[in-house]
């Protein structure tokens, strides 16, 4: 009889602790560069995804399972101190952003406001209604939305379905003016982006993009891309990950025709958050780099994502993509699933987890 092969240590690891490690926050297993570390800023926030800060500090959440929460950290000790629920029953309220005091939500068809929500965190006042005009599938219908340094509101409208042409606005990223009055298609071909910013000292616009399925495990490679004007077109339906001709869809079609990514990230990751580090606290080799928050495979034979990882960009070239933090996945069992990134002011990194209902934070002291 031929010998057992050995089992990996992951592996193991995860054997031994099995599903005690699925259901509970297992920040032990979480592995970070020498000088780095991770803890609880705020937990029991179902679904929690997307987030956004407020210039007195207010973090708000947002979800898929139909809230927005906002916790406060009024002692500035790095764990919030209460949680507040803005919102309920709401279709999808995956994006948030902060503006002029007022809360915006991206829900799947429409744009909401709050205003002067910070004066009445356990009372929010009714939203009022920005823009209502847009596509109502649920597929790839949930929003990330930011402020942008126009000051319009920001946000993707992804492809209903995993491969096929249906003219806009699906497929691209869109920007609104806040009161609702302006809309423009800035960027085309992307099948659904939930992750963007702005690079420091360019204001270009970077946003990763989740690559279609169904081609096998290493095909095709997730995205970050870099769009410096409005216009730009990256390559979906027609072209997957800059140099592919889609199977389906791309007969008659160039990838030479379309903007290659900046960075090709690893294949059914689901990179979602991205965010370029402003700070001070982590090392000099980490400033102006962009982290990327992955939510890991579902239709690959082995798992990959479910981690953060870091990108480094030096003016308009990304290289030396790479692991940040991992141990979310044990083996072939994921207890958690990082989705959006946020830099506090003190130059700490939040990360939201929807498996957990949890927002960490990555903190870095000198070894």
């Amino acid at each position: 009889m031929a010998p057992r092969p050995r089992m990996g240590l992951l592996a193991l690891l995860a054997l031994l602790v099995g599903t005690s490690v699925q259901g509970r926050i297992a920040l032990d297993l979480v592995k970070l560069p020498s000088g780095f570390h991770i803890d609880v800023f705020a937990d029991h926030l179902p679904s929690a995804r997307s987030l956004a800060i407020s210039p007195a500090g207010t973090v708000f959440v947002g979800s898929r399972q139909g809230s927005v929460y906002a916790l406060v950290d009024r002692d500035h000790d790095g764990h919030a101190d209460s949680t507040h629920v803005i919102a309920r029953d709401l279709d999808e309220p995956n994006g948030v952003a902060f503006l002029d005091g007022a809360l915006y939500v991206a829900e799947i068809h429409r744009i909401l406001r709050f205003d002067g929500v910070e004066r009445a965190l356990d009372h929010a006042p009714p939203p009022k209604l920005v823009y209502d005009a847009l596509p109502t599938s649920h597929a790839h219908g949930w929003k990330y939305l930011r402020v942008g340094p126009d000051g319009w509101l920001w946000f993707g409208i992804g492809a209903p379905c995993n491969i096929c042409d249906r003219g806009d606005p699906y497929g691209s990223l869109v920007r609104l003016s806040p009161d609702g009055k302006r809309f423009e298609i800035f960027a085309r071909g992307i099948r659904n982006t939930v992750g963007f910013d702005w690079q420091p000292g360019t204001n270009v616009l970077w946003f990763t993009d989740n690559g279609r399925d169904m081609l096998g495990d290493d095909i095709p490679a997730d995205e970050l891309n870099r769009a410096p004007r409005a216009g730009m077109h990256f390559g979906y339906p027609y072209c997957q990950q800059g140099d592919l001709a889609d199977p389906d869809l791309g007969k008659g079609h160039s990838c030479g025709d379309y903007q290659p990514p900046a960075q090709k990230l690893g294949p059914h990751v689901a990179a979602l958050g991205v965010r370029f580090y402003r700070g001070t606290m982590f090392p000099a080799e980490y400033r102006g780099a962009a982290f990327i928050a992955e939510h890991g495979s579902w239709n690959r034979s082995k798992k990959i994502g479910y981690r953060v990882s870091v990108v480094d960009v030096h003016g308009e070239r990304a290289s030396n993509y790479r692991p940040f933090a991992t141990g979310w996945l044990q083996g072939e069992s994921a207890w958690g699933r990082p989705v959006d990134l946020l830099e506090l002011p003190d130059g700490s990194l939040l990360v939201s987890d929807d498996a957990q209902g949890a927002v960490y934070r990555i903190t870095y002291r000198r070894p």
